[in-house]
């Protein structure tokens, strides 16, 4: 079997992820360089994982004519660059999402990737959780019959750090944008129209930072199905992730994963667990099997599963979101600019 060389830009949490993935389960890969401007969060997980080289300059990584591709883990405004610099160089790319955070800034990105012939793939993981992928794969079975109603549920633990949601693109392309992919994925058909509400119920810090914590979206889909998306940056009892859909011939649900699933009845009612409590733990799985798609891809030449056009599609989601929410009605995605 052919070995690939890669590069890890970013050595934060979801590097780390990616680079544990890859350091230990996925023998035909090796890490050559990992790079991050904290130079010392660079060489601690260079160490951690046995990586040769650790850097503060990505282009190190680029520019390294051994190393196949790269898996790009940087803050969000530093993407659409990456991605350019590393396939104008010829390197396959993983990015984690979004790709940026305007529709005009992919378009020129993905431009940029198809001219030169690499492949790109984006880091939703979760269309690659067993449970999801369960419910993904009935839905194209015929099991449910026609699509009708979708019913997304993704609340956080904890709201993440002012600074981040700062740079972030808020609520809606942070953590929103997951979702949006999962409705596209699980009904199998584009989003035309949105209409969103949200405010802040949970810390008016986030307010000041320009954001909300607190979402439902409606989404109108090209076969006539409806969705519902409900989100909050902060559920007391967990990492709250749960789908329904529902058809003409019958309907699927997905509850929380739990640490372990026993049930205690007694006068007082019922007790279980409460579930998992961040996405490490909830998506620990479906982050090692995007990774190894990515390189069976690299490998077999195969196809990209979740590519830049769903990257694309999913920030335009997002975008019409926000703008339905700035202007209070809904919002048709074929009136957003190309």
């Amino acid at each position: 079997m052919k070995n690939i060389k890669i590069g890890i830009i970013g050595a934060g949490r979801i590097g780390k992820v990616h680079a544990e993935s890859i350091a230990y389960k996925l023998p035909q890969v090796k890490i050559k360089t990992i790079a991050d401007i904290n130079v010392d969060e660079a060489k601690l997980v260079a160490k951690q994982f046995n990586i040769p080289k650790y850097t503060i300059d990505y282009k190190e990584i680029i520019n390294d004519s051994e190393i196949e591709a790269v898996i790009i883990c940087s803050p969000t405004n530093t993407h659409s660059k990456i991605i350019i610099d590393a396939a104008k160089k010829g390197k396959h790319i993983f990015c984690e999402k979004p790709i940026d955070l305007t529709i005009e800034k992919i378009s020129e990105t993905l431009k940029v990737v198809e001219e030169n012939n690499v492949k790109m793939m984006v880091g939703f993981n979760r269309r690659f959780d067993p449970n999801f992928l369960k419910v993904k794969n009935m839905v194209k079975e015929g099991r449910i019959g026609n699509p009708n109603l979708l019913k997304i549920t993704s609340r956080d633990p904890e709201p993440p750090c002012k600074d981040y949601i700062k740079v972030s693109g808020g609520l809606f392309l942070d953590m929103a944008i997951h979702d949006f992919d999962m409705a596209r994925y699980i009904v199998d058909s584009e989003v035309t129209e949105v209409f969103s509400m949200g405010e802040v119920l949970i810390d008016e810090g986030i307010r000041d930072a320009g954001d909300i914590d607190t979402a439902v979206t409606m989404l109108k889909f090209e076969n006539g199905a409806i969705g519902t998306i409900d989100n909050s940056r902060k559920a007391i009892y967990g990492y709250d992730q749960r789908i329904e859909i529902f058809g003409s011939k019958g309907m699927i649900y997905i509850n929380n994963n739990k640490a372990e699933n026993h049930v205690y009845i007694n006068e007082t009612g019922e007790h279980s667990s409460l579930p998992l409590n961040f996405f490490m733990d909830r998506y620990t799985e479906s982050y090692f099997q995007e990774m190894k798609l990515f390189v069976d891809a690299l490998v077999n030449n195969s196809e990209i599963l979740a590519n830049g056009n769903d990257g694309l599609n999913a920030v335009k989601i997002a975008l019409a979101a926000k703008k339905s929410l700035q202007e209070n009605r809904p919002i048709k995605l074929n009136s957003l600019i190309n």
